[in-house]
């Protein structure tokens, strides 16, 4: 499967050939759901936690009699009717993570590749290096590939400088090492910028 190489001035470099059983399979809408899940589970924090009646400041001894106040018999002052009592079957600290196995990963990492290639949001470059870190010539020759917001995966040791400091103040653009491309920001992003290297680099690892 053919793919033109371009570079940052959208202008054609070269081609390359994308593996089809990673870059070229149909879309899996209920995997790519799934994996979306897994990954907005695993970042929830789980910290929320109330107490509850062993936790609240108070005592477990009787506040007034059982009989001859008029009042509803009550054993300590702790139970979520009484004002500073606890919390009735609050929240407490949980994992919400669930697992995911590798074979679901990687299946909904190229289902949500693949959809990108045939909607034509995948854009190969063939490097990032740019001479300058001014960002106002970085945001002109990135206005030609149209995109509404862009995501940029490098390889291993394919940051440019120059090009983290330029890309840094434009507004919907995010950078990406290749060893954390995801769902979510393959799904998130309208257009994403692939460099060179990183398809050999990602196609090993989905393999």
């Amino acid at each position: 499967m053919k793919k033109s190489v371009f570079n940052l001035k959208n202008k054609t470099v070269g081609d390359i050939n994308l593996d089809k059983n990673i870059f070229g399979i149909k879309e899996l809408p209920d995997l790519i759901h799934q994996y979306i899940r897994y990954q907005n589970a695993k970042s929830r924090q789980g910290s929320h936690k109330t107490k509850s009646r062993s936790e609240v400041k108070g005592r477990g001894k009787k506040p007034f009699s059982q009989k001859g106040t008029g009042n509803a018999r009550q054993g300590s002052n702790k139970p979520p009717n009484f004002r500073g009592g606890a919390v009735s079957m609050g929240p407490v600290n949980r994992d919400h993570s669930f697992s995911l196995n590798k074979k679901e990963k990687k299946l909904a990492l190229k289902s949500a590749l693949s959809n990108k290639v045939t909607e034509n949001k995948v854009v190969i470059i063939d490097s990032f290096e740019i001479k300058s870190f001014k960002t106002k010539e970085l945001y002109l020759d990135l206005k030609n590939f149209e995109y509404e917001s862009a995501l940029f995966i490098h390889s291993e040791n394919g940051l440019d400088n120059n090009f983290k400091l330029a890309s840094s103040n434009i507004p919907r653009i995010s950078i990406l090492n290749q060893k954390g491309v995801n769902v979510r920001d393959i799904i998130t992003f309208d257009k994403i910028f692939i460099e060179q290297k990183s398809i050999t680099e990602i196609t090993k690892r989905l393999s």
